[in-house]
């Protein structure tokens, strides 16, 4: 796992050299408020079919958010994520493909021309059960808002451009679930599951967003927290979405999620999604 930390702090320095060299434009204060959603579809029939198959569909909503008000002195960005998708295959039962809700506020107080002084709040957490469907039948293993993930930040951030945001601090982390799901129980009292846990260290956070070709943007989100306890307890979120808006009405995008948490499980968790769908951006 230190290894693959190292890795990604590579790749963030690398990228962010690509776009410190551009130039620089006069602030323009205000609000700067976005609203997209996509929404992709996909279905497959066979009917004879020598080649052979399964009937399936699939479907995702993702709704994206950013209100950001920028002044001389301050800086108030809220974003927010929602995500949710079925699928299935032939005669089994629909299984959820995704589900998240991310959202999080971040107040920068300008002191200075890079460096400044923040106070953050981050909610995550999902709206439906979960299931491991490679039991039978399925073991339900979470719930709605369980688990559920609560993070309070107070530090430096440093943003050289509007491409770059990366933020370092003292942070308290809680840990919200029903007992028997055991995402907050503490291994040092056997016997019982707790429900909750509170965990005081260190947050790193890093945004990078930039072109990376005329008609594809790179977003990526990538936020450490460690209780300080071992390096190998560091958790790991990176997110990564390449996308391309086709017309006024299609998008194409990929994504790429890496998750870590010692206590949820000792390897790293991954998952991508490629898809072609419907976008309408609201604001």
């Amino acid at each position: 796992m230190n290894k693959t930390v190292t890795i990604f702090s590579i790749l963030l320095l690398g990228l962010s050299g690509i776009v410190l060299g551009q130039d620089k434009k006069a602030p323009a204060y205000g609000w700067k408020n976005q609203l997209t959603g996509d929404l992709n579809f996909t279905q497959n029939a066979f009917d004879n079919w020598s080649a052979g198959g399964e009937d399936s569909w699939s479907w995702a909503l993702n709704i994206n958010g950013k209100f950001e008000n920028d002044q001389a002195t301050y800086n108030w960005s809220t974003t927010g994520k929602f995500q949710f998708g079925r699928a299935q295959i032939g005669n089994g039962a629909a299984q959820k493909a995704a589900d998240e809700i991310n959202l999080e506020t971040v107040y920068t107080y300008k002191i200075a021309k890079l460096l400044n002084p923040y106070a953050s709040v981050k909610f995550l957490s999902q709206i439906a059960n979960g299931f491991n469907y490679g039991t039978h039948p399925a073991t339900q293993i979470s719930a709605a808002f369980d688990p559920l993930y609560l993070t309070e930040s107070i530090g430096l951030g440093y943003t050289p451009n509007k491409h770059i945001k990366t933020r370092l601090g003292a942070a308290v982390k809680q840990t919200i679930s029903n007992s028997k799901y055991g995402f907050a129980d503490d291994p040092a009292t056997p016997g019982k599951i707790e429900s909750s846990k509170n965990e005081v260290g260190a947050e790193s956070v890093t945004e990078l967003n930039f072109p990376v070709s005329e008609k594809i943007i790179y977003n990526g989100k990538l936020e450490l927290f460690s209780d300080l306890s071992a390096i190998n307890t560091v958790d790991v979120n990176w997110d990564n979405t390449f996308s391309a808006q086709v017309s006024d009405l299609i998008k194409v995008s990929f994504n790429f999620k890496l998750f870590y948490d010692r206590d949820i499980s000792v390897k790293r968790q991954l998952k991508q999604t490629l898809a072609v769908g419907l976008s309408y951006s609201f604001l």
